[in-house]
Formats: structure tokens, C-alpha cells, sequence
């Protein structure tokens, strides 16, 4: 008896492991969750929804769109983290996902819970200064502030904010000495900007803009590798600070222990809608830089900027509100 039992085991052991769900070919096997972490709206929900347009085409299933918000983001996170590994429940979250970790105490870990499986799109930002600073260029800024520590301040959707990072990150490497003014969200740190309350933000791209072209900022720098035509004569933080890029991204999760195959074919998927040529013109026309980085390339990127903003944020002993 002993022994049919043995056999009977080894039997559902290997019945398990062949079971489709793990087989790409079978996923999904029934409606799709995506997980968005924040309110209706906003740039995270506008994604998610034209991404699942595309996928419920793709996969012939729902894919619903679901707004789990509170906490920074981490209310959204946990529950991915804590869902089946089977596909069937997706994250989309930004750069900030590895920010909100560093900052406050979560009932996950990023590197450990979750699973990159594409990064969508990167975003830019830019730096724009009030018209009563007086500077034009950010090595104008540079020498003002060297001139005159602690003079100049800047504005941010808080402590800890991306956005606050990022000026951080940009202090430390020029050296100089600004005063950080946080307001509660980047909508109300932007219009402190226009209103000539603080002298400096960083913000999106899609918000600096027309600002600058209106004449109402002056943009000094934007993010990342290259000039933007819209903003010509205007820097990239590269090229200021070689090696310094401190690009936003967009990316999907699943929680850790998905099997590969279906990791790979989520990642395929996706990656075909967001290089369709419909869908990728209309992320470059909100302002964003389509990637499609498979699971591989997009881990690699998550761990080199969990430790780039682990450091910046103990270096410079930066604290959540």
C-alpha cells in the first residue's frame, strides 16, 4: 500500500507540474485585473485604460481596470503582491513605486514581491525658473546659486515626492545650496511657481511647455539624453552632468513566482500594443518615450534605480510628510 501511495504522489507531482497554468499558450484563462495605484484621471489611469482597450483585443478576455488608492500607492501594491502568481492580476506603477518603499514603512518589498515584466513608456521632466530670478540658462542658475547659498528655493509636491528627488539629485550634483518648499501635491507647487512664490519646480514635460512658450517660465534644463524639439536651445541633464539621467518610467508588474512563460507572453503582448503604430503615436502626442524593455532589461532597471534612489535619499536624509 505504501508504495501505490508513493506512486500516486510521484503521479500528481508531475499531473501538477504540467498543469496549463503555466503554459502561455492557455493565458488568460479568465478576466485580467490591471491595478492602478491611483485616482481616476491621472496619467497612471489614462494608461492602464488605453492599454487594456488594446489587450482585451489581444487576449479576447476583459481586462478590467481597477483603482486601488491610498497610502502613496502602497495600498494598490500590496494587494498585487499578495494576488495569485498566475497573470491574472497586473500592476501598472512609475518610478515613484521604488521612491514610496524607501520612505515609509510597506508590507512588501518591491524587489522581492513583484516581477517587471515591461517598461511601457519613460517620461521627462524639466526645471523652469520664475522670470523674476533672473537667469536664462541653468549655468546661469549654477553661479547664482553658488553666489548666493540658501537664497534661491524650489517647490515640490512634498517630501519624498519624485519631484523632490529629482531637484535633490540635481543639488547634489551641482553643488550648490537651494531651500526645498514643499506643498501637498505638484499641481499646487507649479502654481506657487507662476504665482512667483518659489523660484524654481521641476515638473512634466506636458506641463512645462506651454508654460514656456507662453513666457510665463523659463525652462533651464529637462531630463534625460536629448534636446526636445519643443524645447530647443534648452539642455539635457546628460549633457550638463554627463552620466546623470533621472528619467521617470512606466511599467507593468506581477507578483513574483508568475511562471516564466506567462511573464514572457504578458511582456509580448503588451509590448506589440504599445509599438502599434496607433498607440505609439498617441503616448509621443502626451509627451512620453515608448520603451517596450523586456523583463530582463526592465529588472536591471528597477534594481540599478531602487540603489540610485536608496542612496540620494540617505545621503540626504529625506523624509516623507
Amino acid at each position: 500500500m505504501a508504495r501505490v501511495a508513493q506512486r500516486l504522489l510521484v503521479s500528481l507531482l508531475l499531473t501538477l507540474g504540467a498543469m496549463p497554468a503555466a503554459n502561455a499558450a492557455d493565458f488568460p484563462s479568465k478576466p485580467v485585473r490591471l491595478i492602478v495605484t491611483f485616482s481616476p484621471g491621472g496619467t497612471l489611469d489614462v494608461l492602464a485604460r488605453l492599454f487594456a482597450a488594446r489587450l482585451r483585443d489581444t487576449w479576447s478576455q476583459p481586462v478590467v481596470v481597477e483603482n486601488r488608492i491610498g497610502a502613496n500607492g502602497a495600498i494598490g501594491v500590496e494587494h498585487v503582491a499578495r494576488s495569485a502568481p498566475d497573470g491574472h492580476t497586473l500592476l501598472l506603477n512609475a518610478t515613484l513605486i521604488l521612491i514610496t518603499q524607501q520612505l515609509q514603512k510597506t508590507p512588501y518589498d518591491v524587489l522581492r514581491d513583484l516581477t517587471g515584466v515591461i517598461q511601457t513608456t519613460v517620461y521627462l521632466n524639466a526645471l523652469g525658473a520664475h522670470p523674476k530670478v533672473g537667469v536664462s540658462t541653468i549655468g546661469e542658475l549654477i553661479e547664482l546659486a553658488k553666489k548666493q547659498p540658501g537664497r534661491l528655493n524650489y517647490g515640490s509636491g512634498g517630501n519624498g515626492s519624485s519631484l523632490h528627488l529629482y531637484m535633490e539629485l540635481l543639488k547634489s550634483a551641482a553643488r550648490i545650496d537651494i531651500t526645498h518648499v514643499p506643498y501637498k501635491g505638484s499641481a499646487p507647487a507649479l502654481q506657487a511657481l507662476l504665482a512667483g512664490e518659489v523660484d524654481l519646480v521641476f515638473d512634466t514635460t506636458q506641463s512645462m511647455i506651454p508654460l514656456a512658450k507662453s513666457g510665463k517660465v523659463r525652462p533651464l534644463l529637462v531630463t534625460g539624453t536629448k534636446t526636445l524639439d519643443a524645447l530647443p536651445g534648452v539642455p539635457p541633464m546628460d549633457k550638463v552632468f554627463p552620466g546623470l539621467n533621472i528619467d521617470g518610467w512606466h511599467g507593468i508588474f506581477v507578483p513574483a513566482g508568475t511562471p516564466k512563460p506567462i511573464v514572457e507572453r504578458i511582456a509580448a503582448d503588451i509590448r506589440a500594443a504599445v509599438l502599434s503604430p496607433a498607440l505609439s503615436a498617441r503616448l509621443q502626442e502626451m509627451g512620453f518615450e515608448v520603451t517596450g524593455l523586456d523583463p530582463e532589461r526592465f529588472g536591471a532597471v528597477v534594481r540599478s534605480d531602487y540603489e540610485r534612489w536608496g542612496k540620494l535619499i540617505r545621503e540626504n536624509k529625506i523624509r516623507a510628510d
